[in-house]
Parts: C-alpha cells; sequence; structure tokens
C-alpha cells in the first residue's frame, strides 16, 4: 500500500514517516494490514538533506495543497491511506486569513476530494487541534462532545475540516479519523509562526544556552503533549476500529494540563548540571490574547479507551528531546 503525508517534510510528518518505515504495515482499505511500499511526503518544499532513514519507498514532493490537480496526482491508488498534516498554524491564521482559508480549508478539501475519488476506502488521518474549542460558554474542562465555538481563524478552519471528515465518513467516501492534538513539545529547530511556539522554546532555547523570551504569564496554563505520543497516537488512531469511533470521529489525544512556571521546574529538574540559557518574561499581547482564547485543561476519555498512548510524565517528555536532539 501506499501511505500519503501532506506536512511530510515538517517536524511531526518528518517523524511519523520515520516511524511508518520502521513498522512496515498498516491496515489498508481492504480491512487488512499490508506492507507500505511507497511513502510520499508533500509539503511547501522539500527539507534541505535527504533524511538518513529514507529509504528508497520514500518520495519527497513539494507543491502547493490548495492546488486540486496537485492533490490529486499525489493520492493515486486505490490501496491508500493519507495523514493529512499540512496547515497554516494559529499566529499565521490570524494575520493572514486568506492564506489560512487557501490552505486549511481549500487544501484540506483537496485532499478529501482526492480520497473521495478512489474505488477504496481510503483510511485518513486528519491533525485538529483543540483550538477547535474557545468562547464565552467554554467549560473549564473541554472533552469530545463540547460546542465548539473557535476564537481563531487557525481553529475555524480545524472545526469545519473535522466536521467534513465526519460527513465524508458518514457518506461512505472515504474512512476518516480526527486526531484533535493539544500544543506539542519539544519542537527542535526555530520557533514558527503558532502562538504556542513559546512552549517548545521554554526548553530548547535555555538547553541550547540560549535566552528564552516567553510572551505570556507564568501562571498560564496549556495541555501539552510529546511528540512521540503524537505519532504513536496518529497510527494508533488511523489502526482503530471506525465501529469503535462512531459518528463522532474527531478524538481530543490525551495532554498534560500546565502551567509555565510548572514547566520551568520540570525543565530546571532533568536539565540538573547542564548551564541553562535565561528564561526571560516578555508579555506580548496578540499572543496572551490568543492562548487566553484556548482551553485551559482538556479529557480524554475516548482516547484513553481507543489505547492512545500518553507520555509518563512531563519530565519524561524533556528527557525524550534531549535523548533525540542534544
Amino acid at each position: 500500500m501506499k501511505v500519503v503525508i501532506t506536512g511530510g517534510a515538517g517536524f511531526i510528518g518528518l517523524r511519523l514517516a520515520e516511524e511508518l518505515l520502521r513498522r512496515g504495515r498498516l491496515t489498508g482499505p481492504s480491512g487488512e494490514p499490508e506492507a507500505i511500499d511507497s511513502l510520499l511526503l508533500f509539503d511547501v518544499s522539500e527539507p534541505p538533506a535527504r533524511p538518513a532513514w529514507a529509504d528508497d519507498r520514500v518520495t519527497f514532493q513539494s507543491g502547493d495543497i490548495s492546488d486540486a490537480a496537485t492533490v490529486s496526482g499525489l493520492i493515486d491508488r486505490d490501496d491508500i491511506s493519507v495523514f493529512h498534516l499540512a496547515s497554516v498554524v494559529s499566529g499565521g491564521g490570524e494575520l493572514d486569513f486568506d492564506l489560512a482559508m487557501r490552505v486549511n480549508l481549500h487544501g484540506g478539501l483537496n485532499v478529501f476530494e482526492a480520497c473521495r475519488a478512489r474505488s477504496g476506502l481510503p483510511r485518513l488521518v486528519f491533525a485538529s487541534s483543540i483550538a477547535v474549542f474557545g468562547g464565552a460558554g467554554m467549560p473549564a474542562v473541554v472533552g469530545d462532545h463540547v460546542k465548539q465555538t473557535p476564537q481563531t481563524t487557525y481553529g475555524m478552519t480545524k472545526t469545519i475540516c473535522e466536521l467534513l471528515v465526519n460527513d465524508y465518513t458518514r457518506k461512505g467516501f472515504l474512512d476518516g479519523r480526527s486526531a484533535r492534538l493539544p500544543t506539542v513539545i519539544v519542537r527542535p529547530g526555530k520557533p514558527n509562526q503558532a502562538a504556542s511556539s513559546f512552549v517548545s522554546g521554554l526548553f530548547r532555547e535555555p538547553l541550547n544556552g540560549e535566552v528564552c523570551r516567553i510572551p505570556v504569564a507564568p501562571e498560564t496554563m496549556m495541555p501539552v503533549l510529546g511528540y512521540r505520543s503524537i505519532v504513536g497516537g496518529f497510527i494508533a488512531l488511523h489502526e482503530a476500529d471506525g465501529e469503535a469511533l462512531g459518528d463522532d470521529r474527531a478524538v481530543s489525544l490525551p495532554s498534560f494540563t500546565v502551567s509555565v512556571a510548572e514547566m520551568i521546574e520540570a525543565l530546571n529538574r532533568v536539565a540538573s548540571g547542564r548551564s541553562l540559557g535565561e528564561i526571560v518574561f516578555e508579555p506580548d499581547p496578540f499572543i496572551e490574547a490568543i492562548c487566553a482564547g484556548w482551553p485551559q485543561d482538556a479529557s480524554h476519555d475516548r482516547a484513553t479507551a481507543l489505547g492512545l498512548p500518553k507520555d509518563a510524565s512531563l519530565d519524561v517528555i524533556v528527557e525524550n528531546y534531549i535523548e533525540d536532539y542534544l
């Protein structure tokens, strides 16, 4: 079978691809485990260097996900699964509404329509976000059955795509699943335009001996999850029995809800003996407003029942990052 990962040249896309190659098999449209003979990683640009783990099954392709013909060309087999990760992130979506609509909404529609055009019943895993929740009526703890009133353009596009995944599945066009992500940590490399980018920076920059500037208050609460469990959650959701998911195909991945201050405490515990860069609080009203509109806590009963993974602790997430990247 073939696997397509949109947003495949990004951090999570590359980690997911490596893990899929290691596994070697996924449940195909036939409902049986099938060997992965082709893995296509699609993004706006290709990685600067081909990863060492990318064997001859792996192809990189760059292009525009808002171009329907391009996307149709990616999803060109009936024995196929798709992980749709490509997206304009939260802060970028607030700054450029048209770009968010073109990439997140119309790009998503292109992926769903390309799957619909296949003769098989492709499994599709869509990367959603807890940013689908928000508004004055948002409860203290959000869960899979809470009304969605997102307060960002990013969250709005994720909500619409979740509903489309549900309906395309109901109509028998594809076998969809939406993984509702908390903030992913710890991302290596440079900060991006995500409003939550500072959360990874809080660990990454001090461990690199660099100054980290935090745009929110120490008491700010954030649901987070480590990248290893994010990748494991994508795969576990792909493999989950569709009947167990029912008519609501969106599942909130397990997360830890911690304050910025608690994150700093975990960093100091794990990095004992290391010389850390300074952490400086510099409030940014733009970032503060976005974060204030997000959930402060999230339940994940369905994900737990489905066996989706969760890190043992925040400390373990930081330890994993040090092991993998430092």
